[in-house]
């Protein structure tokens, strides 16, 4: 069971991070930003985190889930014409908080973020792959969660121009070629 002054606590310093980060990009904060705007100690923000970057991908776990959730927010035979709503309202949100996402999520989907993100979309990924029969669960999960994750990298770094919903489309038309591509 968790404690819930523990999560207060956590989401305090969570909100205080990225309202930092809407100020100045998250290399320049500090720690003694961060506590002050959530108004605790020093002391316990390390009780939470190790550090700033474990901070920041504890805030930006959300998107995490909403890219995932987006992905897979579809059901019965996919539209190739037209990404799932999730999908677009997704990258719309994401451009909102460019700049953070960029500082944890590298070009071609490393970084925090991105290992982070890699991880539960395979995951999911493989899971329903399973759940459904699709032949090569692993193989397709490992494609599907890399080409996400280093599509909306590069997209986010300015290495691919698209507005958002035009990424959403293209974006899905590439990951549903992939869920078809024949595996033998």
């Amino acid at each position: 069971m968790s404690d819930p002054r523990a999560e207060r606590t956590r989401s305090r310093l969570r909100e205080a991070l990225l309202e930092e980060c809407a100020e100045r990009p998250l290399e320049e904060v500090s720690v003694a930003a961060v506590v002050r705007r959530a108004q605790v100690g020093r002391a316990t923000f390390y009780v939470h985190y190790p550090d700033l970057d474990a901070l920041a991908v504890d805030a930006c776990a959300e998107v995490v889930r909403e890219a995932v959730d987006a992905l897979h927010a579809w059901r019965g035979l996919p539209d190739p014409a037209v990404p799932p709503p999730a999908l677009t309202d997704f990258f719309t949100r994401t451009a909102a908080n460019a700049a953070l996402y960029r500082t944890l999520l590298r070009e071609g989907g490393s970084g925090p973020l991105g290992e982070l993100l890699h991880r539960e979309l395979r995951e999911r990924s493989r899971s329903e792959r399973e759940l459904a029969g699709a032949p090569a669960p692993a193989l397709i999960a490992t494609a599907v969660a890399s080409t996400f994750a280093g599509l909306l990298a590069d997209w986010l770094h300015g290495t691919i121009a698209s507005p958002p919903d035009r990424m959403a489309a293209q974006t899905w038309r590439l990951l549903l070629a992939l869920h078809t591509t024949p595996t033998e």
